[in-house]
């Protein structure tokens, strides 16, 4: 494949096939995005009576969205990827949520009050008005990326943040001590679901040759999502491990490639649980606002690396003769490096990456 907005697709495409295999090309892929010098000014967006006019509004998203990834430069392993987002419980509106969008994200309303109830409805619909929705934006990013940027997977968000969705957190948090079967039940029942609906987005973007990425610009030439459960946060490890473990793993196994979405210090407890998958790949470990800096993360990053998984890794500049002395470059992906504004910084830092060994 070749794209008029990222013309060295095909290295880029190298050092990550590598990053999945825990090794290097000629140094690891770095993703530096930054404006181009000469765009344009920005069309004149329209005005919405409220949100859900806004969101749905799918023609003028992706006009918007090529407008976006015209007016960047795409520097080293960068990508130019657009994916329909329509907020990240898109995935449980399908199965029978409720869904509101607001001026930056959408979210659920749980549709479960009383399991023996409403549990036979809360399935997946392929006819749901915001699947075919989803099957709408999809379809017009790839007629308009022809030759020109990368179409990924929207935000699924399956498994026990699902769950979360289908129930309200609170109220899965008391079902993990008073309504345990159902959980497993529910859990049994929605991945086959998932599969599914992943599935049908898969073969849409495979179809028209593209490699599969998502709301994380990473990209593999065949199946790859990111396996994820916020609600992690909210239970212990033993509970972790016996309801929502098998289904991660089982996700991992399904897809060809896979990046764990580890989110906050809340969810660290489960590290070590979750490097035992085999077919895990790699972590992306967000520690949080107001909790950066590379150095005080530096041992979760060790523990991930010794466990023979690769390392997204957000730092700032300043701090790259810590990571050189910390980690080794194989599987190691420096997917935003802060304190950089110009190429001449960018070649800089890429320079400086280069001779790590």
């Amino acid at each position: 494949m070749q794209y008029s907005y990222k013309p060295d697709y095909e290295k880029t495409l190298e050092r990550f096939e590598a990053f999945w295999q825990r090794e290097i090309t000629d140094r690891p892929p770095v993703s530096i995005a930054l404006p181009k010098a000469d765009r344009k000014p920005a069309t004149a967006r329209k005005v919405y009576p409220d949100f859900e006019s806004k969101w749905l509004d799918i023609d003028a998203r992706v006009e918007q969205m090529d407008e976006q990834m015209a007016s960047t430069d795409y520097l080293y392993d960068a990508l130019p990827v657009a994916w329909p987002n329509l907020g990240p419980g898109v995935f449980s509106a399908w199965c029978g949520c409720g869904y509101e969008f607001g001026a930056d994200t959408a979210w659920t309303k749980p549709c479960i009050s009383d399991w023996a109830r409403d549990f036979d409805s809360a399935r997946l619909d392929m006819r749901h008005p915001l699947f075919q929705k989803t099957v709408e934006f999809t379809q017009k990013l790839l007629d308009r990326a022809e030759g020109k940027f990368i179409v990924g997977l929207t935000d699924f968000h399956p498994g026990g943040d699902h769950l979360a969705a289908l129930r309200d957190p609170a109220n899965l948090a008391v079902d993990m001590l008073e309504n345990p079967e159902w959980i497993k039940h529910a859990l049994k029942r929605a991945q086959p679901e998932y599969f599914a609906a992943y599935g049908v987005f898969l073969q849409m973007l495979r179809s028209r040759g593209m490699p599969i990425t998502t709301w994380t610009p990473i990209i593999h030439d065949g199946s790859f999502y990111l396996p994820s459960n916020d609600f992690s946060c909210m239970i212990g490890k033993h509970m972790f491990d016996e309801y929502f473990l098998p289904g991660i793993a089982e996700e991992c196994a399904f897809y060809e490639r896979s990046l764990y979405h580890l989110d906050g210090p809340g969810a660290l407890k489960h590290l070590d649980s979750l490097l035992e998958i085999r077919e895990l790949d790699a972590v992306q470990w967000v520690c949080g606002f107001g909790n950066e800096g590379f150095a005080r993360w530096a041992h979760v990053y060790r523990r991930i690396q010794q466990a023979g998984k690769g390392i997204q890794l957000m730092c700032d500049l300043s701090e790259l003769p810590t990571v050189f002395e910390t980690l080794r470059p194989e599987g190691v992906w420096f997917s935003n490096i802060s304190g950089i504004n110009d190429r001449e910084t960018a070649k800089y830092a890429v320079r400086r990456i280069e001779k790590w060994n």
